[in-house]
């Protein structure tokens, strides 16, 4: 199940980074809508990580 769900982010991520690169702007603004999407998901990431990490201390705690 994790490998199947990461498996989905990343080509998610690699379809999402490949329109970018295709896209018809010029290379400054390919490269800021490239490290804005980054940005964000980095920023997801992390908020991703600090909810399972408290999902996963609320389990510990019923244990």
């Amino acid at each position: 199940m994790k490998s199947g769900i990461l498996a989905f982010l990343g080509g998610a991520v690699a379809g999402a980074a490949i329109a970018l690169l295709l896209a018809p702007d010029k290379g400054e603004d390919t490269r800021r809508k490239i490290k804005v999407f980054i940005d964000k998901g980095v920023h997801r990431g992390e908020e991703m990580k600090a909810r399972l990490q408290q999902v996963a201390d609320d389990f510990k705690q019923q244990q």
